[in-house]
């Protein structure tokens, strides 16, 4: 078993996520009410150590429709969903934020971060630490962790090479995309899915519409992910 998996993601209409320079914000005020409200819903909030590195994002759910920015207090454990980040080598900053206490944490890494003890150590006292693979990330033994853990709804978030890893293994299940108005092109840019890519088209992920919407001139698109046979 594992969990029930949301690609969220805000692309430029030329399908980047960032700029060369990492600048990476893209969706409205209304699509970020859209994906904080999502936050609250679902069980597990995935993302990949780059996301961690460049952003060093809370990933917590602060802001709602029709409300203000909400503190600390406001929201617990029970509201926030438990912060997952994908972490080969052990290379997440101790004082990352998604390591303070706002939210529970799992860092799923490989047996490379053994050979830091003094790390490994640290970030046992902050997070769950779950070791599943020798060089590289076992994806679906995290996701079977994951799913023994209470974790029954996934949103990944990020980043792109993650994302066409998790396709790759068949662990996405639908995908919500926000396409802003912008075109910033750039072949250093990153997009939607890096990674090895798939080598014919007839290889790729198929995708089936399940609703779209505009948030003023921002277009959401949702998608359920055809299941191979």
């Amino acid at each position: 078993m594992r969990p029930y998996t949301i690609l969220n993601a805000a692309m430029t209409l030329d399908g980047k996520i960032a700029t060369k320079t990492g600048s990476s914000r893209i969706s409205n005020e209304r699509d970020v009410e859209r994906v904080h409200k999502l936050r609250m819903k679902l069980d597990g909030i995935m993302v990949g150590i780059n996301t961690i590195l460049v952003d060093d994002p809370k990933l917590t759910v602060r802001k709602l429709p029709n409300e203000e920015t909400f503190t600390h207090e406001t929201f617990t454990e029970k509201i926030n969903p438990v912060r997952v980040v994908v972490d080969s080598y052990g290379r997440i900053p101790i004082n990352s934020n998604v390591l303070n206490s706002d939210a529970k944490t799992i860092i799923a890494t490989s047996n490379k971060i053994l050979k830091n003890r003094k790390t490994f150590s640290l970030l046992k006292q902050k997070a769950d630490v779950f070791i599943c693979g020798e060089k590289e990330i076992d994806l679906k033994r995290l996701m079977e962790y994951l799913y023994s853990k209470g974790i029954k709804t996934l949103m990944l978030e990020g980043g792109s090479t993650l994302s066409f890893s998790m396709f790759k293994e068949g662990l996405i299940d639908e995908v919500r995309i926000c396409i802003g108005p912008i075109i910033v092109g750039g072949s250093h840019a990153k997009t939607l899915v890096d990674g090895d890519g798939f080598a014919f088209m007839e290889s790729g992920v198929k995708l089936k519409m399940k609703n779209s919407y505009f948030l003023d001139e921002c277009l959401i698109l949702e998608y359920f992910v055809k299941k191979s046979k």
